[in-house]
């Protein structure tokens, strides 16, 4: 359905109502192009995913939250890549699943606009804490007598305030700028969430300056926290390769798998992508499509089940907090 607005929507652009042009206030979402026979089908793999994405990301939070040995600073920026997971999953999981059950695909500009909003705050918030944590790691191997005395309760604060501070800093002018814009010729969009390069693309105004901060946003937030992640591995490397026996090597790495399995999980179909777009040959649409679901709905997924299977101290409360006895009960023997 098309809505005409009936004022100019950007500055120096007039539409007459006798134009062929409509302008429009609401955007179409798109499903998987070519597969909208099976989307039902399709939607039972996606729905999995949202319960385990909500249960997994809960379950860390709420592990971390009661179990105060769990207070140490690893545990503490879990619980943040937990929260940002779970938030990035709310934002784009239900438009989703509305489009698989019931071919609901229309949302008017606000709601696109805030979608947006919430989809890049939380995925660029998701990279900066990626990038605490390669510190968090580096710090752990390089000075673990200090470790404790350089990453305080406060540092951890004042570095989740400055993440907070950064992502709003340059996510708030983004939908500002979006409303400048006007839309026409086609108000289809090519995933199932709006994201600003999309949205973009839909646009009879001149995009020049919201192209240029977009880009920017991009560069000086995931593209610097991406090549500081590296940086911070390369320090890292150094200092296992200065561990004199091969097992403390090996223990020394082994800390560090969780977190690498996080970065490649956000940031290799991120980069894929791009390639893809700039350089790779002509795609059909469901493979672009389906590579951005991968980079935002995989991780938010994979995270807390990486961290549960490799991470010793949160599987073993996790252990007893399902097997823990409630009062009354009996012990149950098991004989292996």
């Amino acid at each position: 359905m098309h809505f005409t607005l009936g004022k100019a929507c950007s500055p120096g652009i007039m539409f007459p109502t006798n134009s062929t042009n409509s302008i429009f206030s609401t955007f179409l979402l798109t499903g998987i192009p070519g597969l909208e026979a099976v989307h039902v089908w399709i939607s039972i793999p996606f729905c999995a995913m949202f319960l385990m994405t909500g249960v997994g990301n809960v379950t860390i939070m709420t592990l971390i939250w009661k179990e105060h040995a769990l207070h140490v600073p690893m545990y503490l920026f879990l619980a943040m890549l937990a929260v940002s997971d779970l938030g990035l999953s709310l934002f784009t999981f239900p438009t989703m699943l509305r489009i698989f059950w019931l071919d609901a695909r229309e949302l008017t500009f606000p709601v696109c606009s805030t979608q947006m909003f919430f989809i890049h705050t939380f995925q660029i918030s998701e990279s900066a804490i990626m990038l605490a944590m390669a510190f968090d790691r580096y710090v752990a191997i390089s000075r673990p007598l200090h470790y404790s005395s350089i990453l305080t309760n406060s540092v951890i604060a004042r570095i989740g305030l400055a993440i907070f501070v950064r992502t709003l800093t340059v996510q708030v002018p983004l939908p500002i700028l979006l409303r400048g814009l006007c839309f026409c010729h086609s108000n289809v969009l090519s995933h199932s969430y709006c994201l600003h390069p999309d949205i973009l693309k839909l646009s009879c105004s001149s995009t020049k300056i919201n192209s240029t901060v977009g880009l920017f946003v991009v560069l000086s937030t995931m593209g610097l926290d991406f090549l500081l992640i590296l940086f911070s591995y390369v320090l890292i490397l150094k200092t296992v390769l200065s561990i004199a026996s091969h097992g403390g090597r090996l223990k020394a790495l082994n800390t560090c798998i969780s977190h690498l399995s996080a970065v490649i999980l956000f940031f290799t179909p991120m980069i894929c992508l791009s390639i893809l777009h700039r350089f790779g040959p002509k795609l059909p649409a469901h493979v672009y499509v389906t590579m951005a679901n991968m980079h935002f709905l995989i991780p938010p997924v994979m995270n807390p089940i990486v961290y549960v299977v490799k991470t010793k101290q949160i599987r073993d409360k996790i252990l007893k907090l399902v097997i823990k006895k409630g009062p009354g009960e009996s012990q149950v023997t098991f004989i292996t």
